[in-house]
């Protein structure tokens, strides 16, 4: 698996976005990497940061009287040390 394949999207959620002040940062991730993986790609992107992963549970949902599932997800969870500068994919836009 290439490193640039690891990291999919980042993550907005209102939960993300607050997390944002204390210098995290959340990114969708492929489910088959591993945290060694995800941790050399995420280096190779940004410098001076350290990871968490979440694996994320499918839930069932419902529509009318059919069931499913939602598909199973990863996350991680990237925290910048006081050294790195901030990652501009989450700048807002002043307009």
């Amino acid at each position: 698996m290439n490193l640039y394949d690891v990291i999919k999207k980042p993550v907005i959620t209102e939960k993300s976005m607050i997390a944002l002040e204390a210098g995290k940062y959340t990114f969708e991730v492929d489910t088959r990497a591993h945290k060694l993986l995800i941790k050399q790609a995420v280096e190779a992107a940004f410098e001076g940061v350290s990871v968490n992963t979440v694996t994320v549970k499918p839930k069932q949902k419902r529509v009318g009287r059919y069931t499913g599932f939602t598909s199973k997800t990863k996350k991680a969870i990237i925290t910048l040390t006081a050294d790195s500068k901030a990652i501009e994919l989450f700048a807002a836009e002043a307009e």
